[in-house]
């Protein structure tokens, strides 16, 4: 049974992942301001880095022997974070980020990692461990971000 708790942490989060990729998408596409060029390649380096997040996350639940989410519908019922709201702006952009990817920090402190002691899976804390540290720094990036705009 603990197995079965963290599979649907982990479907959970991929959806998240689903979300913040096409999030992350429509950000570089519409961003505007003075820091057009800079947060144009950043979204763009965001982007991929979620889309190989993603694959290393369904690959994850299949080794454990759960069958990942793979249908818009599924991310959408699934997802703890909102699609795109903000405006165009850059400091609306980098706001909403800011909490998505802390969110997605406390998701994974507070429920995966207890999970994964609790099912005994040292791979997926590891797995875990990683995003977490990755996502802690945009985290600490955005804030840095926004505390001079």
């Amino acid at each position: 049974m603990p197995e079965q708790k963290l599979i649907q942490f982990l479907n959970r989060e991929l959806s998240n992942f689903h979300v913040m990729y096409v999030k992350l998408h429509r950000y570089h596409w519409f961003v505007q301001g003075r820091h057009f060029f800079t947060l144009h390649k950043l979204f763009e380096t965001l982007y991929n880095e979620m889309a190989d997040d993603i694959d290393e996350l369904a690959e994850r639940i299949l080794a454990i022997g759960g069958k990942p989410l793979a249908t818009m519908q599924k991310f959408l019922e699934e997802t703890t974070l909102k699609e795109a709201e903000a405006d165009d702006k850059e400091t609306e952009i980098m706001s909403c980020l800011q909490k998505d990817y802390l969110q997605m920090v406390r998701e994974i402190k507070t429920l995966g990692l207890p999970l994964c002691e609790e099912a005994k899976d040292e791979g997926t804390a590891d797995l875990l461990t990683g995003l977490l540290k990755r996502f802690e720094k945009h985290g600490w990036m955005f804030n840095a971000y926004l505390a001079y705009n």
